[in-house]
């Protein structure tokens, strides 16, 4: 007969959550066990497989055998404590659900990426500490390491750290290294090296050095002293500092002496020379000091424009452009106050200035119990319009910055009704005022003025959905279909503003976007360029959802929007950045498109289409295939007509691709193609082999690159890393496969 609750201590009940059964309880495969009871020494026993959960901590056993009046449990035969990520595994362990000490004969344990293995181990699962003799342990995640330390003595911490006495290095069965006394932190708080040899068309020969240390929970950081034979060497810390309330502050310094800087310019001379003393500063902070106060600041500093691009490849495909900023945000349950001062220190980059920029928002809110709803965004600030000074030496003649005062304010309100139990509409109207100072600096025309907009506007939307319980396919692994069907009207009415935008100094002004804007306020953000507007936006979503696994997921989610303006206007179209042209009737019908009709199958669309011209004009596409963790492939398509970010833009037309291939549990491949269709340029290609030597991982990496302006640039490196402390996580290389080689 079979407990499902060891009633037998309910006592011990009271402090710990215990539940004891048959292990083909919990997996029906096993052979049906049994349980004795004997009343001379209370102590009940379990045959033939038991199971026992108490909190987080769950063991398994061949047999297991409870005393009530010590409150103590023996386990016998493949016995496996499981607590958290952390694993214990031996022959026969002894442990008291009241004192919570354990014991064991031989045992092995192990948290990734650290291993353990040894005899006599006894601890307390309270503090988490444990003691044991005659023990090594080693990083290789295999049955039998090749690189272990052996000791006499080992206290254990998990996810901590382990002290060792008496311990000697093994490689291969050989002692190589005598310890009187070893710590090791665990996971990643281990210090370490890492080293990148490799050879770059740009660089020459180069060999990356990376040192990472660690200091208790507080500090931690890296030291990089690299060398590129053409280019020179490199040295630079990263330090993190982890202040508790505080929070969290970084700092990544690089300076290296580049013998050959010309590289950069690919021989233009109005770029100007470059220093061969070449440097960044990056810097951030993050803290909550109190609860709902955020603070938040980074600079990015860099001695010149192309810094990033020659010895940091992965940063400057992130982001070319890194802004500078500090922001201190305190957010209420209807309110939130954000300050914010971005001021520029790199003078070879365009950018607004906000010296500072100080925003009231008040969220959408319920007005004293009537059925009216109110929301506002009030701003001040001082603004800097800041061209590039490297504009100074071309065509275009001297920068002509300018800068102005701003005082914004909008408020709106709204009324949303329900008709029929189904129908949402939700009418609103709203006003704002802006008030600019005199603009001042070269560029700086107008005068003081102010302006005032009207906005009025319309929202209905209805959700209608269905159920088919019985709906089935296995193609498509459906089990039950529901459709979501949700319809929407916006209608938006802004009148002329009393002064045009034409009038006005440019601080947030309308910029290209390959996403339809917004067309109602306060979601429409930039407040220099408002015009008038009279548009409807009609959107459509649907969506069907399944049950996989247990869960619900989303097989088909398609999002529909289409503007369509009843009043024209003559302005600079977002889509067309030269002379002014009028806006079309109709805004480009957009489609966002979800499709998986496996779990490891997903397709992805988003399109812009011109319906006035019948021309496509933005095009995202890209199928991700991923049945096992054996192999996977990503292929996609980018296209961008010709012309619409611009007069002068050359359009895109690109074709990615990404393949990875394991092997064995040894060795795997990766192959990354970038393939310019508009130019008929295979423009990036990266191959990576992937090895598992147990201790520590290696990749070799090729990249060819041909940017169609200078010559191919060709890298191979070869990174490896323990796999104690990775330098890099899984993943990472695919996201950012510049970093496999440096940079």
């Amino acid at each position: 007969m079979l407990l499902a609750v060891f009633l037998a201590l309910p006592a011990l009940a009271q402090e710990e959550s215990l539940l004891i059964q048959a292990l083909s309880k919990v997996i029906p495969d096993v052979s049906l066990g049994g349980m004795e009871y004997d009343p001379k020494t209370d102590t009940t026993r379990w045959t033939n497989g038991v199971y026992v959960k108490s909190g987080g901590t769950v063991l398994t056993a061949d047999s297991c055998s409870a005393d009530t009046h010590t409150y103590e449990v023996v386990a016998d035969g493949h016995v496996r404590i499981e607590q958290g990520d952390q694993i214990w595994t031996g022959e026969h362990v002894r442990y008291n659900y009241k004192t919570h000490q354990m014991q064991t004969g031989e045992f092995r344990t192990g948290k990734s990426p650290v291993f353990a293995a040894g005899r006599d181990l006894s601890g307390n699962t309270s503090n988490k500490t444990y003691t044991a003799r005659h023990d090594f342990v080693t990083s290789d995640d295999v049955s039998n390491p090749d690189v272990i330390i052996r000791s006499s003595r080992i206290l254990i911490v998990p996810g901590k750290y382990v002290e060792m006495w008496n311990a000697v290095l093994y490689v291969d069965g050989v002692p190589t290294f005598y310890f009187p006394y070893y710590r090791r932190n665990l996971g990643k708080h281990a210090n370490n090296f890492n080293f990148l040899p490799g050879y770059r068309s740009e660089y020459g020969p180069f060999l990356m050095t990376t040192y990472t240390w660690y200091l208790d929970d507080k500090a931690d950081g890296k030291f990089h002293l690299d060398y590129r034979e053409r280019r020179g060497p490199g040295v630079g810390p990263d330090l993190n500092l982890h202040l508790g309330q505080w929070g969290d502050l970084g700092l990544k310094y690089y300076y290296t002496h580049d013998q050959d800087p010309a590289r950069s310019t690919n021989g233009l001379p109005e770029l100007g020379p470059l220093s061969k003393n070449r440097q960044r500063l990056y810097l951030q902070y993050q803290a909550t000091p109190a609860t709902n106060l955020y603070v938040k600041a980074l600079v990015n500093y860099q001695s010149d424009p192309f810094l990033l691009h020659d010895f940091f490849q992965g940063d400057y495909t992130e982001n070319p452009q890194p802004n500078t900023f500090t922001e201190v945000n305190r957010v209420w349950s209807n309110w939130s106050l954000d300050a914010e001062t971005q001021p520029r220190i790199n003078d070879f980059f365009d950018q607004v200035e906000r010296l500072p920029d100080v925003q009231l928002t008040g969220y959408r809110q319920q007005v004293f119990g009537t059925p009216v709803y109110y929301e506002s965004q009030s701003s001040a600030g001082y603004y800097r319009q800041a061209f590039a000074s490297t504009n100074a030496v071309m065509p275009l003649g001297p920068t002509l910055d300018y800068s102005a005062g701003r005082v914004d304010t909008y408020h709106q309100f709204l009324l949303p009704w329900q008709f029929f139990d189904w129908l949402n509409v939700t009418p609103r109207a709203g006003g704002r005022f802006t008030y600019y100072t005199t603009e001042s600096g070269p560029g700086g025309t107008n005068s003081a003025t102010d302006r005032e907009v009207f906005n009025t506007g319309v929202e209905t939307s209805f959700k209608a959905s269905r159920l088919w319980t019985g709906a089935t396919n296995s193609l498509l692994q459906i089990d039950g279909l529901r459709h979501i069907f949700v319809p929407s009207v916006n209608y938006t009415f802004v009148p002329n503003p009393s002064t045009p935008a034409a009038q006005l100094p440019q601080f947030d002004t309308e910029l290209p976007s390959l996403l339809l804007l917004p067309t109602e306020f306060p979601e429409y953000n930039d407040i220099d360029s408002i015009d008038s507007e009279n548009v409807i936006r009609f959107g459509l979503r649907n969506t069907l959802q399944t049950k996989r696994d247990g869960q619900i997921e989303n097989l088909v989610d398609w999002n529909l929007m289409l503007d369509w303006r009843l009043k024209p206007n003559s302005i600079t179209n977002a889509f067309n950045l030269g002379a002014p042209a009028p806006q079309q009737t109709f805004d480009d019908l957009y489609s966002d498109l979800s499709f998986r009709p496996r779990t490891w199958l997903t397709l992805q669309s988003q399109v812009r289409y011109s319906i006035n011209e019948g021309l496509l004009n933005v095009a995202f596409h890209e199928v991700t295939i991923t049945p096992s963790d054996r192999w996977s492939w990503g292929i996609g398509h980018w296209y961008l007509r010709s012309g619409v970010l611009g007069s002068a833009s050359a359009g895109d037309n690109y074709i990615t691709s990404t393949v990875f291939y394991r092997l064995n549990d040894n060795w795997g491949l990766r192959a990354t193609h970038n393939f310019n269709a508009q130019k008929g340029v295979l423009q990036d290609q990266f191959y990576s082999i992937y090895r598992d030597f147990r201790s520590w991982t290696g990749a070799l990496t090729f990249r060819v690159s041909n940017n169609t302006v200078g010559p191919e640039d060709f890298s191979v490196g070869f990174s490896f890393s323990l796999k104690a402390s990775p330098s890099m996580h899984v993943g990472d290389d695919a996201l950012s496969p510049y970093h496999l080689l440096g940079e």
